[in-house]
């Protein structure tokens, strides 16, 4: 066997192990989350009664269609798969939740550890890091489902969002509904729930998503980076800092239990989380927009090869201007004109990802970047295939072709003029564009 056939037939084995591990791993990962549910499920249900368990399952769920609401308004510029934002919420529910209960579990029965010391340093740690994992895994074995911190982000608030609903169950029904009935009765019970709900829920419902987007932000910052060291350190860092900020939520909680000074969590609340529940949201906001952005920077190399006219580049500048061009398409195209413009959009942002990505150099392997090209040119594709479903309906528009530097305007007297484009391109009104101009 010559030496370049040994060498691909190597290749070829190594590719085939990494399938296997990757198509094991994605079997054992529905398997062992089914499992955990099962198991966290029973466990309480064993230890807080029946009762208790629905009254808490039923209250904890109350806010978790809003919280979901609110990652997935945020990943509107470039909506993650719904599958894997479904994978990210139940892994939070159940591996996560199960396992940090078994380790905490162990700290407290095994090891002997205080309550005070696995509130404050060991719940921190194995919580955040069994909410990350989840996404952890996801960023490494689907890296493409990761375009930015906004994905990092919405991946690990769904992890924390499923987590904080089993452990609100755990609280309200057990702490909860079953303490309080068993001093007082139906009534008693209720009112403690109402109570609790308020605190964790109405008060800190935020607190667990907060935590666990620190290590999203770093997973994005790792995603969007060609450095080596930046892609290992930046995800370490953020799981540091959801550490560090919940054990010191929790350290608040416990002087605050411990010294019988309720100003502390007060205090604490105000003066410490809160601002940065808002300076983080800020952030996210900020995020959110720079997709937006991304694709005035990204895209204009495609309108001066031909691909995309200025007036489609403008009209996906902002959430507002993106929102108009849906109207317009359904206008002049019904709801097939609506899903097109959406698709238009969603490809249109991937393919500036695509590009920025390109220019970080996070794709310097042969492999890589032949993918990349391959991916771009059944975007580019994918993109004509949508704009073809609204281009030319609209009556109060002249038909109209763009070059990649001058329109080409038919007038009412059969004749084709060029014009140079405005500076503010008129949106949103996409032109076509025809082969022989490309």
């Amino acid at each position: 066997m010559a030496q370049s056939e040994a060498v691909e037939y190597a290749g070829t084995i190594a590719r085939g192990r990494r399938q296997w591990a990757r198509g094991g791993l994605l079997v054992l990962i529905p398997v062992l989350m089914a499992g955990a549910g099962i198991a966290v499920l029973v466990y309480l249900g064993v230890h807080i009664g029946v009762q208790a368990l629905t009254v808490g399952a039923v209250a904890a769920m109350i806010p978790v269609p809003v919280l979901v609401a609110c990652f997935l308004w945020l990943d509107r510029y470039e909506p993650e798969p719904i599958k894997y934002l479904a994978v990210c919420l139940c892994w939070g529910a159940t591996v996560a939740a199960g396992l940090a209960l078994v380790l905490n579990q162990t700290a407290v029965k095994v090891i002997h550890l205080p309550l005070a010391v696995v509130a404050v340093a060991t719940a921190p740690l194995a919580e955040e890091s069994m909410k990350a994992l989840g996404p952890l895994l996801l960023f490494l074995l689907r890296p493409r489902a990761f375009s930015g911190v906004v994905d990092g982000i919405v991946y690990c608030g769904l992890s924390a969002t499923g987590f904080a609903m089993l452990e609100n169950i755990l609280y309200l029904g057990g702490y909860g509904y079953a303490a309080g009935a068993d001093r007082g009765g139906v009534a008693g019970g209720v009112a403690q729930v109402i109570g609790i709900f308020f605190v964790r829920i109405a008060l800190s419902g935020f607190a667990h998503p907060l935590f666990t987007a620190m290590t999203g932000i770093g997973l994005g910052v790792a995603a969007r980076s060609g450095s080596k060291k930046v892609r290992i350190l930046a995800p370490i860092a953020g799981w540091l800092t959801a550490m560090l900020l919940h054990g010191s939520w929790n350290l608040m909680a416990e002087l605050a239990s411990h010294t019988k000074q309720y100003l502390i969590l007060l205090y604490g609340y105000f003066a410490v989380m809160m601002p940065i529940f808002l300076g983080m949201v800020g952030f996210a906001l900020w995020l959110r927009s720079w997709e937006g952005r991304l694709t005035q920077r990204m895209l204009p190399d495609y309108v001066r090869a031909g691909w995309l006219s200025p007036p489609e580049v403008a009209a996906l500048a902002t959430m507002g201007r993106r929102m108009s061009a849906r109207a317009w398409a359904r206008r002049v195209a019904g709801d097939p004109g609506l899903q097109a413009m959406r698709g238009f959009q969603y490809a249109a942002t991937r393919l500036a990802l695509l590009r920025d990505g390109l220019r970080r150099g996070l794709h310097e392997k042969p492999d890589d970047l032949a993918r990349v090209r391959e991916e771009e040119q059944s975007l580019l594709t994918a993109i004509s295939g949508y704009r073809s479903v609204y281009t030319g309906r609209d009556p109060q528009t002249p038909e109209a072709h763009w070059d990649g530097q001058r329109y080409h305007i038919r007038f009412p007297d059969g004749a084709v003029r060029p014009f140079d484009p405005p500076e503010q391109p008129v949106v949103p009104v996409p032109v076509a564009l025809v082969p022989y101009y490309r």
